[in-house]
């Protein structure tokens, strides 16, 4: 008997310590997409906890109407799906700059939400697609809800 409760702790254990390698402990790399126009993000995610970890975006938009960068920070909880898949969803905030021409510049501020999914290959890289709806707050230029939605790649380490 204690044989058999001692396999089956050591296989309860196991599985844990699998699931909670689901997340590396730090990933660097890109994240590209559409937000009313085109841009790019440096991005990098640090592990907390089993299924939890922080990302911190720095990156910039471009459209006909406006240039802008912004800075985000999201909490987000990690889920497995199947196999290498993981599923994700956070909330955050974020400050940034834009310039919108005729003297029309200045800084914003947002709360995000975050949603995607995600593939961990067997080498130290994971791809996603997510969509994160941001809400701005800026007097002069842009008070509205945006869905950026884009495809991150990154380097686990």
């Amino acid at each position: 008997m204690k044989k058999i409760v001692g396999v089956i702790a050591i296989f309860i254990l196991t599985t844990v310590a699998v699931q909670a390698q689901s997340i590396s402990k730090n990933a660097l790399g890109i994240r590209v997409g559409d937000n009313d126009g085109f841009g790019g993000e440096v991005s990098y995610q640090h592990y907390l906890k089993e299924n939890n970890r922080l990302e911190f975006d720095l990156g910039w938009r471009s459209s006909k109407n406006f240039d802008a960068f912004k800075l985000v920070g999201l909490y987000q909880w990690v889920m497995p799906i199947e196999g290498n898949f993981n599923w994700f969803v956070g909330v955050g905030a974020g400050v940034g700059s834009f310039d919108a021409g005729n003297n029309n510049d200045g800084t914003f501020a947002l709360v995000a939400g975050d949603i995607g999914i995600e593939y961990n290959f067997d080498i130290p890289l994971i791809l996603s697609l997510d969509v994160r709806p941001e809400l701005g707050f800026n007097d002069s230029y842009s008070d509205d809800l945006d869905l950026d939605i884009a495809l991150g790649i990154r380097y686990q380490f």
